[in-house]
């Protein structure tokens, strides 16, 4: 079969797409309109900035030759490899086959047929906030078409995106920076407690010290006070020491850096789960490293147990945050819906 007619074999079976783009870019018009509003309201500070984009072609596909570019490109349709993974994809074939042959119609018509199926990859990791994957994808929208009316609504979704994925660190930050305040206020009232209850028991053993000393004929049986007064002690003791080291830990805690995200993928559904329309939620303890990685990730609550688990522990171990200072340790709560 020569190439022109596996174009338009290839144009037939991607057709249906072309009518989402149509309504894609009539989207794009009222958000492009209530942007600057929006960006006008806001402060002069500093904000997180979406990832740097990579180019659009990488340069191992922009070294082949027109040959091998058309039987790669045919190739990765045929194996559905549209527009990932990152280098071996068809619309990277076809755009460096468009720069060597610029009035080549039918690598025309093929990046026309297969914007449509970038448009909807990358809408849907701007929505899972995968903003690393869904910067490419829309480096490579650009490319084929730098005026395409949906660019500036995805280009300020995935601006927003790590935003509101930032803001909502750092309220996690807060609340639990709270939480540790609160926790250091209560240990310091028992600790006050302890010692309130330390000098009342030493009062106690000075008084029964104290007591006169009876008639010899009328010796009364010793008094068991000053061993209470001692037991009392000891064990006020104890309690001071553990509030002490409570504290200590809740203020390490209170100390610890703002984690800024750069990429946090949501977990993928089960399919068990998805069929019976299971829900549920994982509460996990991740620590992530000076250099934003997830180094270790375990489950401290599931609900229902065993049933996402593996998905939750898979995701956060792709999460990447900005470099810290130090190692942080941290909880998030991700929930499984069948609804969303």
């Amino acid at each position: 079969m020569s190439y022109v007619s596996k174009s338009v074999v290839v144009r037939a079976r991607l057709l249906a797409p072309a009518f989402l783009l149509m309504g894609l870019a009539a989207c794009s018009g009222k958000d492009e309109t209530a942007a600057p509003a929006a960006d006008a309201a806001k402060p002069a500070a500093a904000t997180p900035t979406a990832p740097v984009a990579p180019p659009a072609v990488s340069s191992k596909v922009q070294a082949m030759g027109s040959e091998e570019l058309r039987e790669s490109a045919s190739q990765a349709l045929r194996e559905n490899r549209m527009y990932a993974p990152a280098g071996d994809n068809a619309i990277e074939y076809y755009l460096a086959l468009r720069d060597k042959t610029p009035d080549d119609a039918s690598v025309k018509s093929a990046l026309t047929d297969l914007l449509p199926y970038t448009l909807i990859a990358a809408e849907q990791n701007l929505a899972r906030e995968d903003f690393e994957e869904g910067q490419r994808l829309i480096a490579l929208i650009e490319k084929v078409d730098p005026k395409a009316p949906a660019l500036p609504r995805l280009k300020q979704g995935i601006t927003r995106g790590v935003e509101v994925a930032a803001q909502r660190t750092t309220e996690e930050t807060d609340r639990v920076k709270r939480e540790a305040e609160a926790k250091t206020k209560q240990l310091a009232e028992q600790q006050k407690l302890a010692e309130q209850r330390t000098r009342e028991a030493a009062a106690a053993q000075q008084i029964a010290a104290q007591q006169p000393v009876a008639a010899p004929a009328a010796a009364p049986a010793p008094t068991p006070a000053p061993a209470a007064a001692d037991t009392a002690r000891r064990e006020a003791e104890q309690r001071q020491q553990q509030a002490a080291a409570q504290a200590a830990a809740a203020a390490r805690q209170t100390a610890a850096p703002t984690l800024r995200p750069v990429s946090t993928p949501a977990p993928r559904y089960p399919a068990d789960a998805l069929r019976s329309n299971t829900s549920g939620e994982v509460l996990v303890e991740i620590t992530v490293g000076t250099d934003g990685s997830v180094t270790s990730a375990r489950v401290l609550r599931a609900t229902p147990a065993r049933t996402f688990d593996r998905e939750a522990l898979s995701a956060v171990k792709r999460w990447r945050f900005e470099p810290v200072a130090a190692p942080v340790t941290t909880r998030r709560t991700l929930a499984f819906s069948p609804g969303n």
